[in-house]
């Protein structure tokens, strides 16, 4: 069963919840197993280019299967392959620190992109999203 309304909503709350513990301003993106959006929240005064790098994030942990960090180190391996296979999707892809896979047993339910903090802050953020849940 793919991850409902209400659960991806529930991880955007819970990634919030720790930026303000951490007391930085994020924006947080739920993409679908296919890299779709299915919910994104900005926080007030997080930057506006942040909405779209958490997006762009989420899609390629989606896509690829990959957490961030390991995304990024096929990027840095296998560049000319990435670079291929980024230009297949309808956003860029952007590896690193940020994203992490949204899982429901053995299946890839879709992934979380985080925006705003330092990547670090980014990804325990988004790992505190999917504690939420």
């Amino acid at each position: 069963m793919p991850l409902t309304l209400d659960e991806a909503q529930t991880v955007i709350a819970g990634a919030h919840d720790h930026a303000n513990q951490l007391g930085i301003r994020v924006a947080v993106a739920v993409v679908d197993e296919g890299g779709l959006l299915q919910a994104l929240g900005r926080m007030d005064g997080a930057f506006p280019l942040s909405a779209q790098i958490a997006e762009s994030k989420a899609v390629g942990a989606a896509l690829w299967h990959r957490d961030g960090a390991s995304l990024a180190q096929v990027a840095q391996d296998r560049p000319a392959f990435f670079e291929a296979v980024g230009r297949m999707v309808r956003v860029p892809i952007i590896p690193g620190l940020g994203s992490t896979l949204v899982r429901r047993k053995d299946a890839v339910l879709g992934a979380v992109g985080v925006s705003g903090g330092k990547p670090e802050q980014d990804l325990e953020c988004a790992e505190a999203g999917l504690r939420a849940i």
